[in-house]
């Protein structure tokens, strides 16, 4: 058995292929071709409706002359008194019918028209259907009419016998008549099609311009000339909308780039500093012979460097993972005490050596769920912001509000800056003014993508007795541990 798959051909290609050519066409040229169909529709149901109308109303004036001819007929019959037939000529021509007849119920002729001569005009089978009532027929050839002829055939009963009473009509007007409305239908149908077809291109390449200033706009438009925005038409219309989020977009997108920008910039100077100064400390070590406690302090400050090189990628990929929806979060049940112990330690001799002193502050037995690198992640961050902004000494706090635990680092430096505070866990935002010597800006929007990775929250404010407060809040391990403790 041969079949489309047996073949390897598709029986659907064709028609695909004629969609795909369609698609591929301008849309005013689309719209121009759907209209045409359209309007071609339309044209031909309004030719239908035209020449079926005329066509019936031509029936209607043929049959209404036809039964006032029958009617002329019956009263010269009833008229008659001495026969139809009298000497001195035919009744029946003297009327100026150009078609009539008088038959007997046996079909014979009694009366006619001159050029009908004594054939009857109807066949035994219409002449009794003629005498129970009046009938309409046609007849292809009639003697004396041009072409088709309409027919009435009507009983009658006069001059003491029952009579059939023939009348007719040409149908030449009204085949003319029609034959005319076709003619002009031809002729007139494609043409206003064509206007109305070139009229539809017309107003679509009108409703696009707007459209089209706008893409020659966004053609021009580049990162090196920001502030320019599409032209808007004023009618809010469809397109006006368009062109409103367009620009609504470029705006966002230059706010993103500016971001961008200034994110290149200061991670290159945040990793400059910190190879610097490795590259700095290695060389001095190496210039010349050094004591054992002089090669301790070049690899302990090297260390610090390394820290904050890793750190910082670390940073840069928790941003580039949360871009992309996919930070990685694997929940366990953690101890709150040993994250801020393990945070303390990390941080011991970096705090001994500035002289500040870390203080852990959590009740026993305190546990939440979350991921434990990640929340160590988020405190070393806050940790950092502290030590360098703050002052001593810096407390590690968590407390349990209801269902939540709140991992807070506490210090007693000048805070933050109010007008900061609302923006303290957006992207690249730094206190420039209340805090020098900033970084990249990067340490606490770590700690707000942490926080909601978690389901939780991050916070800041300052202190009533002087310093900064900053905190996440993460959903708590409920539990016989968690029961019974103070809540903050």
């Amino acid at each position: 058995m041969i079949g489309p798959q047996a073949t390897g051909t598709d029986p659907t290609a064709p028609e695909r292929g004629r969609v795909h050519l369609f698609a591929r066409l301008p849309i005013r040229v689309r719209l121009t071709l759907v209209f045409a169909l359209a309007m071609a529709v339309v044209l031909a149901a309004v030719g239908v409706f035209l020449y079926a109308g005329l066509g019936s109303a031509l029936d209607e004036t043929i049959d209404a002359n036809l039964r006032t001819r029958a009617d002329d007929v019956t009263a010269l019959l009833l008229q008659s008194e001495s026969g139809l037939r009298e000497s001195g000529g035919n009744r029946l021509a003297e009327t100026g019918e150009s078609v009539a007849q008088v038959l007997s119920s046996s079909g014979a002729v009694v009366d006619s028209t001159s050029l009908l001569g004594q054939e009857p005009l109807l066949t035994p089978s219409e002449l009794s259907q003629a005498t129970t009532g009046p009938i309409m027929l046609e007849q292809s050839s009639v003697p004396g009419v041009e072409g088709a002829a309409r027919l009435l055939a009507a009983p009658v009963f006069a001059q003491d016998q029952d009579l059939v009473v023939v009348v007719g009509a040409s149908l030449a007007g009204r085949t003319d008549a029609l034959s005319t409305l076709l003619s002009q239908l031809a002729v007139g149908g494609p043409l206003a099609l064509i206007a109305a077809c070139l009229l539809a291109y017309a107003l679509a390449s009108a409703a696009f311009r707007p459209v089209e200033s706008m893409r020659r706009q966004a053609e021009a438009i580049s990162a090196i000339e920001p502030g320019r925005r599409l032209p808007v038409p004023a009618a809010r219309d469809e397109v006006g909308k368009l062109g409103a989020t367009l620009n609504e977009m470029l705006a966002r997108l230059e706010s993103a780039l500016s971001k961008e920008r200034a994110f290149i910039a200061d991670a290159s100077h945040e990793l400059r500093t910190p190879l610097a100064l490795l590259k700095a400390e290695l060389d001095l070590a190496l210039s010349r012979e050094r004591t054992t406690e002089e090669m301790a302090a070049t690899l302990r400050s090297a260390s610090e460097e390394t820290d904050r090189l890793v750190q910082l990628a670390e940073d840069l990929l928790v941003l580039a993972r949360a871009d992309q929806g996919r930070l990685p979060v694997n929940r366990t049940r953690v101890d709150a005490t040993e994250i801020l112990e393990s945070t303390r330690e990390r941080f011991y001799r970096r705090a001994f050596d500035m002289g500040v002193a870390l203080e852990v502050e959590a009740p026993p037995r305190l546990q939440l769920m979350g991921d434990r690198v990640r929340l160590e992640q988020a405190l070393r961050n806050m940790v950092e912001n502290a030590l360098r902004y703050g002052g001593g000494p810096v407390v590690l706090r968590a407390v349990r509000q209801e269902d939540q635990v709140e991992l807070h680092v506490l210090d007693q430096g000048p805070g933050f800056d109010k007008d900061f505070l609302p923006r303290a866990f957006e992207r690249f935002s730094r206190a420039d003014e209340s805090r020098p010597n900033g970084g990249a800006g990067l340490g606490l929007s770590i700690v707000g993508i942490i926080a909601a990775a978690h389901s939780g929250s991050a916070h800041a404010a300052n202190r009533d007795g002087g310093g900064a407060d900053v905190w996440l809040a993460v959903p708590g391990q409920v539990g016989p541990d968690n029961l019974g403790l103070p809540q903050a």
